[in-house]
């Protein structure tokens, strides 16, 4: 069965690149927005802003999954060596505890605007502050595997190829 499967390239992936970073920059960059619609529409009374908040969130959490499944597989054929395995549990997860708390936050968001679509309380505001915090400490460990473990990158698969790496 082994044989159907593609071989895999000098990136230890049997596609061209990662896919996983590709598709977490959107929600990354979909939350953040989210939040920061949310802050300067409550601030400035500008209600418009928060069905653009509503909707960032509503792909968001759709698109962390798909980023999940790929970064489930990408971190399978990464073959962590032990320095980098702590940093990449971690990372994988909170990236699973980020999918539930951007999908509980969503469906926060959802009956909050069934409710009232020109209104937001307060504390969803602190919840998106805190979010953020997570999702910038996640973007951080992401970078920590790619910039100082390597995982994917060319070097770093040849050393664990070759066992020079474990």
């Amino acid at each position: 069965m082994l044989e159907y499967l593609p071989p895999l390239n000098d990136h230890n992936l049997p596609y061209p690149d990662t896919i996983h970073p590709i598709v977490v920059h959107f929600v990354i960059a979909m939350v953040l927005f989210a939040v920061l619609s949310d802050g300067i529409g409550y601030f400035t009374r500008n209600t418009r802003l928060y069905e653009v908040s509503w909707w960032n969130l509503f792909f968001a959490t759709i698109s962390i999954f798909i980023a999940i499944i790929f970064g489930q597989i990408e971190a399978g054929l990464a073959e962590p060596y032990s320095a980098s395995a702590s940093t990449l549990n971690l990372h994988t997860l909170l990236g699973w505890s980020l999918s539930g708390i951007i999908t509980a936050v969503t469906a926060w968001r959802y009956v909050l605007r069934s409710r009232d679509p020109k209104t937001l309380p307060l504390p969803f505001l602190v919840v998106g502050i805190l979010l953020t915090g997570l999702v910038f400490f996640q973007v951080y460990l992401g970078d920590v595997l790619v910039w100082v473990y390597g995982l994917h990158t060319v070097p770093v698969v040849e050393a664990v190829r070759k066992g020079l790496l474990q």
